[in-house]
C-alpha cells in the first residue's frame, strides 16, 4: 500500500508567495488539477494536515482551507484516523437520449450493476400512466443499483410493458438496459425527462453509501421508440455528491 503523501510527494507544486491569490487557493486548484488528470488516484492518502502543513511549509489553517474546499467539491474526504483521500470525481452527464451506463463507460468510468429486482408486477398509477398501460396491468419491474470503481451512484428502477424482450439478470448486469434495447431491434427516439431534489431515507442512504438526509437528484424519463410507442419508465436517484446533470441551453428569439 502507498504510504500516505507519497503521491503527494511526487507532484510538482509551485505556490507563488507573492501572488496576490491567496495560497490556500493555489494548493486547492493545484490539487484539484492533479485529480482531475489522474496524477492523484481515488484512494489515494494525501496524510494528515500535521504532515502536509510541514511537506508544503505552509501553515495548517492554509492547508485546512484548502483541503475543505476540495471536500466541499466532493473531490477529498477526511476520514478520522486515516486522513485525507482522494474520492472518485463526480459524474457529469449531459441530458440526452442515452443510458448511465453508456455514459458512464465513455467517461472510463467502470460501470457495474447490480440487480436487485427483475419481477413482473401491477403497473403502479405513474408506471401506467407513462407506458399507456391500465394500472394494476401487468409490467416487468427492474430495480438496480450502478456504481463506478465499487462506489454506489444511483440506484436505478425501471418499468417496461410486458414481452418487450427477455431481461435475463446476468446480461443487465454485464451491460445496460439501452444497450439490450438496441440489441433487440427497438429504435429510441424521444423522451420526455423531469429532474429534481430530495433528500435521502434511511434505506437510500444505506443503499448508496450516504448519510440519511444527505441530498439526492432524481430522475423520472418516459422513452419512446420511433413508432412514439412508451417503451419504458424509468424513476432514479443519484447521490448529489458523485453526480450533476449538464445543460446546455440555447438562446431563442
Amino acid at each position: 500500500m502507498t504510504p500516505p503523501g507519497a503521491a503527494l510527494a511526487s507532484l510538482d507544486l509551485v505556490l507563488d508567495r507573492v501572488s496576490p491569490v491567496p495560497l490556500y487557493h493555489q494548493l486547492a486548484r493545484q490539487l484539484e488539477a492533479a485529480i482531475e488528470r489522474g496524477a492523484l488516484a481515488p484512494g489515494v492518502l494525501l496524510g494528515n494536515e500535521i504532515d502536509l502543513s510541514a511537506r508544503l511549509g505552509l501553515s495548517r489553517p492554509t492547508v485546512r482551507q484548502a483541503l475543505q474546499s476540495l471536500v466541499d467539491k466532493g473531490l477529498l474526504v477526511r476520514r478520522r484516523g486515516v486522513g485525507t483521500q482522494v474520492v472518485h470525481r463526480q459524474v457529469k452527464r449531459p441530458l440526452e437520449l442515452t443510458s448511465l451506463y453508456d455514459d458512464l463507460a465513455a467517461a472510463g468510468q467502470q460501470p457495474a450493476t447490480r440487480v436487485l429486482r427483475n419481477d413482473t408486477v401491477p403497473a403502479p398509477a405513474d408506471a401506467a400512466a407513462a407506458l399507456g398501460l391500465p394500472e394494476g396491468a401487468d409490467v416487468t419491474l427492474l430495480e438496480r443499483l450502478r456504481t463506478t470503481h465499487a462506489s454506489p451512484v444511483a440506484y436505478l428502477r425501471n418499468y417496461l410493458p410486458p414481452g418487450l424482450l427477455d431481461l435475463d439478470t446476468d446480461r443487465l448486469e454485464a451491460t445496460g438496459l439501452y444497450r439490450m434495447l438496441r440489441c433487440a431491434g427497438i429504435v429510441l427516439r424521444s423522451a420526455h425527462q423531469s429532474v429534481g431534489a430530495r433528500c435521502a431515507t434511511a434505506e437510500e442512504a444505506l443503499l448508496l453509501a450516504e448519510r440519511e438526509g444527505a441530498a439526492l437528484l432524481t430522475m423520472r424519463r418516459t422513452a419512446y421508440d420511433d413508432t412514439g410507442r412508451p417503451v419504458e419508465y424509468g424513476a432514479h436517484i443519484y447521490r448529489a455528491s458523485r453526480y450533476a446533470f449538464d445543460f446546455q441551453l440555447l438562446v431563442r428569439g
